[in-house]
């Protein structure tokens, strides 16, 4: 590897801890606890983006199954062609775009409203028409992203990860999700296996 990849490589992990530190900062807490009460609440959770976004929102929906919150990722795509009779009234679907002006997304936006889901968008741009049409809005601080063009989706990925995991540690403490809970959904693998050992007999 030649040093100029190495050296950049090296300066990912920090660009990416410095970001996530700065979404921190930049976090609107009083619509993030609008958000996790909205999540709290619902009976069903769905989730759509697109590209890097939309990787981003399946990892969200799985979050938040994995704290007993019924949850499903809507593909762009799909939404529109019936997979949104799945979201009912009082449900969350919640918009992830960086730009906010994702064109796949404001169909879906629009079929929400009408269906009186709550609607949280994530974005960057809170001046953007998934903003404005949303009920709670979360706003993500990226800057510059990983590779050396500045235009792939590395940090402004991890950004909203780290969102999502945030929402999902507060739903954790609010709805009093329990070890053993989690034992019963998750019996697979090292998680499972330890869950099981530790579980009283």
């Amino acid at each position: 590897m030649r040093a100029e990849a190495l050296q950049r490589a090296k300066a990912a992990f920090k660009l990416e801890a410095d970001a996530l530190l700065a979404a921190g900062e930049a976090m609107d807490f009083d619509s993030f606890g609008r958000a996790v009460d909205a999540l709290k609440t619902a009976e069903r959770i769905a989730a759509s983006g697109c590209g890097h976004s939309g990787i981003a929102c399946r990892h969200f929906v799985h979050l938040m199954c994995c704290v007993g919150r019924p949850a499903r990722f809507l593909s762009p795509a799909e939404a529109v062609h019936g997979a949104l009779g799945y979201v009912h009234k009082g449900d969350v679907m919640l918009l992830a775009s960086r730009g906010g002006k994702t064109v796949e997304l404001i169909p879906i936006l629009d079929i929400c409203r009408q269906k009186e889901a709550v609607v949280i968008t994530v974005t960057e741009k809170l001046g953007s028409m998934l903003a404005k049409g949303a009920d709670i809005v979360l706003p993500m601080r990226v800057g510059l992203e990983a590779d050396r063009n500045n235009i792939q989706g590395t940090t402004s990925f991890a950004v909203l990860s780290m969102i999502f995991d945030a929402l999902q540690t507060a739903l954790d403490v609010e709805t009093a999700f329990t070890k053993e809970q989690f034992a019963l959904i998750h019996p697979g693998g090292a998680v499972g296996a330890r869950l099981t050992s530790q579980s009283p007999t």
